[in-house]
């Protein structure tokens, strides 16, 4: 059974999930001395009410009291993230708009929300109803003027962002539901079905019909990834093979051996010379781009548990969304946990970065939202020896976090 929340959507999970359930997700967290709460502290805002609360009589006879603490302290609150957003649907896929300060969102009704955020609110400011079904797929091109979007209506939708209109539409576009699509240049795309299928497209074509078509994998395609070069196309899959394609020369380049885990999601670091995959067991690969048949390298995970989403954040830097739903930061090189970047109740399905790279969002089965503020991670020295060894790196988290020691994160970095 596949543990994302897209193959989840197409089953219909139901709403009944335990917080029982989440508790056995994340029992490795406390091994590695991690206590995680489940609420969201950075969120905090003085509500009407509390300004409204019972005053009381000064000296002077002036009445200050409760409401005049509640003021001054909401003056001197200071958010250095946007607040959380919430849908009503179940949320598949979220995208930072490249040159502007709007994230949409992807819902299993087929709509697409576009948000505009800041340091104090988030404002819907629009819907674009595109699917008949789960939208399962959003992308911006480079530039944000197009969006491409795919889903499980087998079709996909490009709209044009100034407009909001539909300026083209691939019906039928896959025989199966598509479940992943990347942008590789100005006109071209590709995208990935349930049954493994990689198709792509040239939005210079007239037609429905792609320029290349190919059965890579028995299973679903979970992530397909490019570099600037654009020569090589590497998609991961359910069945637990890396297949890489030649985009030039639209053949199939080279296949791994298959994992005995899915391959979920991928990422490119170190100037685009180091590609690492993350798994449904937790493990991490990495290898040297261009060199695609066997790994170089493989960390563990702390906590064992499915690894859904990864964001590159630095060239050395990635964090990732795990099943226990804990959003983790870990440095590749050297390879170090460097702690916990913030947290949701249930299983994260989607991470990305906005433009500055200021800010990461975070999606999850709880229909939810969260921003994280990373920009400590521009100045964040790794290299440096840490005493304590393994441990004391378990016990650091970082300051977006939770966690209750996240003060003495920089204590000696």
């Amino acid at each position: 059974m596949h543990w994302k929340m897209k193959k989840l959507v197409d089953s219909l999970i139901s709403d009944d999930m335990s917080v029982n359930q989440i508790e056995d997700t994340s029992s490795d967290e406390d091994s590695a001395n991690e206590s995680v709460s489940t609420s969201d502290s950075d969120d905090e805002e003085v509500s009407v009410e509390e300004l409204q609360a019972g005053t009381s009589v000064s000296a002077d006879g002036s009445s200050h009291g409760n409401l005049d603490e509640a003021i001054i302290a909401a003056k001197q609150l200071h958010r250095n993230h946007p607040p959380s957003i919430i849908l009503e649907d179940m949320v598949t896929d979220i995208c930072f708009h490249p040159t502007a300060d709007t994230i949409g969102v992807a819902s299993i009704t087929g709509d697409i929300f576009m948000y505009k955020y800041n340091n104090e609110e988030t404002t819907l400011v629009s819907t674009i109803e595109l699917h008949l079904k789960a939208c399962r797929d959003i992308e911006f091109s480079e530039d944000g003027q197009i969006l491409f979007s795919a889903g499980k209506d087998l079709c996909i939708a490009i709209t044009d962002m100034e407009t909001e209109k539909l300026t083209r539409l691939y019906e039928k576009a896959h025989e199966q539901p598509i479940y992943t699509m990347t942008v590789i240049s100005e006109h071209v795309f590709v995208t990935g079905d349930d049954d493994g299928v990689v198709k792509l497209w040239d939005l210079r074509q007239k037609g429905n019909d792609p320029i290349f078509s190919i059965k890579a994998a028995e299973d679903y395609i979970s992530a397909m990834i490019t570099n600037r070069d654009a020569k090589y196309l590497v998609c991961a899959s359910g069945d637990g093979c890396l297949t890489t394609i030649n985009i030039p020369e639209r053949k199939m380049h080279i296949q791994t051996e298959e994992y005995d885990e899915e391959l979920t999601c991928l990422g490119l670091f170190k100037s685009e010379r180091k590609l690492l995959s993350a798994t449904s067991k937790g493990k991490m690969y990495v290898y040297n781009w261009g060199e695609f048949g066997l790994h170089s390298d493989e960390f563990p995970n702390v906590t064992k548990t499915a690894i859904n989403c990864m964001i590159p954040v630095t060239e050395n830097v990635v964090i990732t969304g795990g099943e226990n739903g804990i959003v983790r930061a870990t440095s590749l090189f050297p390879h170090r946990q460097l702690g916990i970047v913030g947290q949701h109740d249930f299983s994260i399905e989607a991470l990305d970065i906005s433009n500055d790279g200021i800010l990461i969002a975070s999606s999850s089965h709880n229909n939810d939202i969260k921003f994280w503020n990373v920009q400590y991670f521009e100045t964040l020295n790794i290299t440096e020896p840490v005493k304590g060894g393994k441990q004391k790196w378990l016990k650091h988290n970082l300051p977006s976090s939770e966690i209750n020691n996240r003060s003495d994160f920089f204590a000696e970095l």
